[in-house]
């Protein structure tokens, strides 16, 4: 068994921590997939902001290692302070969106609150896993994770605060039978622009697995991270999935989420599809 985690993986929020990985046990080296992930919420702000995300996934295998790259597209309709991955901050981008006609061509001097919509290219995340250790007898096993977002979602739309994230998490599973419990922490380092200050973050997760079949399983996952600026809140949030092997080399998951702080979306539903071969 490899956990071969995606935490965060695209932009991230996007497929959010896929918990399959916590029984992932493809032998393919390499994977292709695309998902869409939908979320809305207030985010402690008089306005809905919805976010849609429709990611491209690529990944490679090979021994103990699992690179896996997610490049998004993005559409964001809300409050110009809530920031796609971050949620909501102090924003003085006198161009974020909302401002003039919500396309990020705005005047000099941004208002307390506003609203827009805009779209276009998120922010592309790499992640390299290492399998530290492995036990098929006893069901157990550690790996190591770091990550790369880089800042190409526009900061001037509102899609992203323009700058690198780096992170570096740590996760584990053991299996019981046809279940699985696993959970993990991160540290994340976030890049701060002239325009949104935020602090570097810890973040845990924690879940359960369930394999109904060799096609099926479900799981639900708990997951944590501390708030990203001294202006915004942390974020909690619970996550159920269902996973399913519908063909050779062919793998579906559908999830729902719920967000319990201000810091998370009041809710979200997304799907991914992977091909592996």
């Amino acid at each position: 068994m490899n956990l071969k985690n995606t935490s965060t993986l695209c932009a991230m929020g996007v497929l959010g921590l896929m918990a399959q990985a916590a029984h992932a046990d493809d032998s393919s080296t390499i994977k292709v997939g695309a998902g869409i992930d939908y979320t809305t919420g207030k985010y402690g702000t008089s306005e809905t902001t919805d976010i849609t995300q429709v990611p491209v996934t690529f990944g490679y295998d090979i021994d103990r290692w699992s690179f896996k790259l997610a490049v998004p597209y993005i559409h964001v309709s809300g409050a110009d302070n809530v920031i796609p991955g971050v949620g909501p901050v102090k924003n003085t981008n006198p161009k974020g969106r909302g401002h003039g006609k919500g396309n990020g061509q705005g005047g000099v001097t941004p208002p307390p609150e506003t609203t827009g919509s805009a779209s276009g290219l998120g922010d592309i995340t790499a992640a390299a896993t290492y399998e530290a250790y492995s036990n098929r007898e006893s069901q157990f096993g550690i790996d190591l994770t770091g990550k790369i977002k880089f800042g190409t979602a526009d900061a001037n739309k509102g899609l992203g605060t323009g700058k690198n994230d780096y992170s570096f998490s740590a996760d584990m599973y053991k299996g019981f039978g046809a279940w699985t419990v696993f959970g993990g922490v991160s540290y994340t380092w976030l890049g701060s622009s002239q325009y949104i200050q935020l602090n570097d973050v810890f973040g845990a997760n924690a879940g359960v697995a369930y394999k109904l079949d060799t096609h099926s399983s479900f799981g639900a996952y708990y997951d944590y991270r501390e708030k990203a600026s001294d202006t915004s809140f942390a974020r909690n949030e619970l996550t159920g999935y269902y996973a399913y092997k519908f063909a050779s080399g062919w793998k579906a998951q559908a999830y729902v989420t719920k967000g319990f702080t201000d810091g998370s979306p009041d809710w979200g539903v997304g799907a991914t599809v992977v091909y592996a071969f």
